[in-house]
């Protein structure tokens, strides 16, 4: 079975995944389209990388569905993984091979696999004759770090899966593989599923966000709409009304005052707004990730 248009690519329903007496995923929902590229937020020990990890089957699930591309990730089929990349948060290269004997052998692999690509992203990334023949484990954390995310992008992937796969690279490094992400993957119409604490990489290249917080996605929207739209109101809290606000994402009293969280501006923050006392704050995001996940 293939994820057909306006099919959702990835589809998770009421996932939960523990270990041990610690619920990691809690009946998480998720649905992600073909053509989105979403930032993964979280803090950390959130579950992203579990979350990942369930999504691409790696994990077996303790409650719930998911499946990709139109498959149960528990299954996946030969065909659907050749159309998947992974870049997990930890290298997992062959280190006793050299570069070019890992891509040699992966190529035999992936029918779509792009030596032109390959050997591209060799010589911008500066894996000269010497590095391609060394051993990957005598290679820096960079380095391997590098070669996992040409690994991934190699097979032209139509569903492209990042956990944290820039920590390891020093600024320069990461301005080079966001604008191969950009250029070469986004621009594609692949599926983009990237999760990184370096919240500035991810206004550059994440078309919308995923909040995760206690086992689930608490807050998604488009980065535009979101850090346009969301605003922190301090107002007395005798004046804020027990129900919530229209796109209330949390709220929150220190004494006399309260703070409010909501995602786009409304008819209630106005009216706020005007009472006496109150101050309506625009968000960045690390504003936004700070609140939504406290």
């Amino acid at each position: 079975m293939n994820s057909q248009p306006g099919h959702p690519i990835v589809s998770m329903s009421s996932v939960s995944k523990h270990f041990g007496s610690q619920r990691v995923l809690d009946g998480l929902d998720w649905q992600i389209a073909r053509g989105q590229v979403i930032g993964l937020l979280g803090r950390n020990g959130a579950g992203k990388s579990t979350l990942l990890e369930c999504m691409l089957g790696l994990r077996e699930l303790d409650g719930g569905t998911a499946s990709m591309l139109g498959e149960d990730v528990g299954r996946l089929s030969e065909q659907a993984l050749a159309r998947i990349g992974y870049v997990p948060q930890k290298p997992d290269l062959f280190d006793w091979l050299t570069p070019l004997q890992m891509f040699d052998y992966f190529k035999a692999m992936y029918p779509r696999w792009n030596t032109g690509k390959v050997e591209g992203l060799l010589s911008r990334w500066g894996f000269d004759a010497a590095m391609r023949t060394k051993q990957i484990k005598k290679l820096s954390g960079g380095e391997q770090q590098r070669l996992a995310i040409i690994r991934a992008l190699a097979h032209d992937p139509e569903v492209l899966i990042l956990d944290e796969p820039v920590s390891s690279l020093d600024p320069v490094g990461r301005r080079e593989f966001l604008r191969e992400l950009v250029e070469q993957v986004i621009e594609r119409g692949t599926t983009v599923v990237f999760s990184t604490h370096i919240l500035s990489d991810l206004e550059r290249v994440a078309f919308d966000l995923a909040f995760l917080k206690n086992g689930k996605i608490a807050l998604q929207g488009q980065t535009d709409a979101l850090l346009e739209g969301a605003r922190r109101i301090l107002v007395p809290a005798s004046s804020l009304p027990a129900a919530p606000l229209a796109g209330e994402v949390r709220r929150h009293q220190d004494g006399a005052m309260a703070s409010v969280i909501v995602r786009a501006p409304h008819p209630d923050v106005e009216r706020l707004a005007r009472e006496p006392g109150a101050r309506v704050e625009t968000m960045t995001l690390e504003d936004l990730f700070i609140e939504v996940t406290r």
